[in-house]
């Protein structure tokens, strides 16, 4: 096998990155939730971490501050001296009326008395603040665990694509799968030719893209997914690969993107899944084993052959020849 890069890997990922952004990194802030959810997990759970300590200690300061320009830790709380906070004597002791306060827990020993209006103002400001942290960041972490990433590791594609003849045609064929007993509910499947070429004006294209017919015009790239599929693309006068011939994909270099979308069923949520086959990954004159038996009143698959293959007489021309 030739190793060399792919524009998108076997599980998924797209290798590009950008670079050089110069002042348009600043649209990453300016769509802080959204750069904030695409951040990696560790990340998330950091700034989660970091923004509520913060905001604790800040809110907890201020408090102790009041307590302290009032004299109320150099005073005894009794019934003789009203106090901002009762029974707030130092730090600990406002951090702790904080947490009780933001929390909603109120264990009753500290609370704030009447005659103490700044008090009152911080009190508001605190929960106002509060309520745009917890919505923030709660938000986040909840979009980013509801993410259908996860989902479309249940999503299987064969490791290999395979040319071989399929009622008299010469066809184009590689297999997917849903690992799961849920639905994708109006699933669709598309393919992408990922291959430079040069134009008749000299313009060189690196990495040209060209769409490969999986059944547009019949409807055949719409996919009841319950078992595997073997997804086909006829290769005739208007496909890519009609002068494609086994001796010719030895030299070859091109990759097929493959994108698998749908919605999940139980959540509603748009996934989507995606692999490549590389030249090397192609097989000529293979078909794919099957996997569907008739067991006692339901059918089986056996996920132990998804990705296997057998050699069937297939001619070595082209389409063309």
């Amino acid at each position: 096998r030739r190793e060399r890069q792919r524009f998108v890997d076997k599980n998924g990922r797209c290798n590009v990155q950008h670079g050089n952004l110069g002042g348009e990194s600043s649209r990453y802030l300016s769509d802080f939730f959204t750069t904030l959810v695409d951040l990696k997990w560790r990340w998330n759970l950091l700034i989660f971490l970091l923004t509520y300590t913060v905001a604790w200690l800040v809110m907890a300061s201020m408090w102790w501050g009041i307590a302290y320009l009032r004299g109320d830790l150099q005073q005894a709380h009794g019934d003789s001296y009203s106090p901002c906070v009762a029974n707030v004597y130092n730090f600990p002791s406002a951090f702790l009326f904080f947490v009780e306060t933001e929390a909603t827990i109120g264990y009753g020993h500290r609370y704030i008395t009447e005659r103490c209006p700044e008090g009152i103002v911080l009190f508001l400001f605190q929960s106002l603040l509060g309520s745009v942290v917890d919505a923030f960041l709660i938000g986040c972490m909840f979009i980013k665990m509801s993410q259908p990433k996860k989902r479309a590791e249940t999503l299987m594609f064969s490791r290999a694509a395979v040319i071989s003849q399929r009622d008299a045609k010469l066809c184009l064929m590689f297999r997917v799968g849903n690992l799961r007993n849920s639905h994708m509910v109006s699933a669709q499947i598309r393919c992408k030719l990922i291959k430079s070429r040069q134009t008749p004006e000299g313009e060189f294209l690196p990495l040209d893209q060209c769409e490969l017919d999986v059944g547009f015009g019949t409807g055949a790239d719409q996919l009841f997914l319950v078992s595997p599929l073997t997804i086909c693309h006829e290769i005739n006068s208007e496909s890519p690969f009609f002068s494609l011939s086994q001796r010719s994909l030895r030299s070859e270099q091109f990759e097929i993107v493959v994108i698998l979308e749908g919605i999940v069923e139980t959540t509603g949520m748009t996934c989507q899944a995606r692999t490549s086959y590389t030249e090397d990954e192609v097989l000529w004159g293979h078909r794919f084993l099957p996997v569907m038996s008739l067991e006692d009143g339901f059918f089986r698959v056996d996920y132990s052959q998804f990705h296997a293959t057998f050699e069937v007489p297939t001619p070595p021309y082209s389409v063309k020849e």
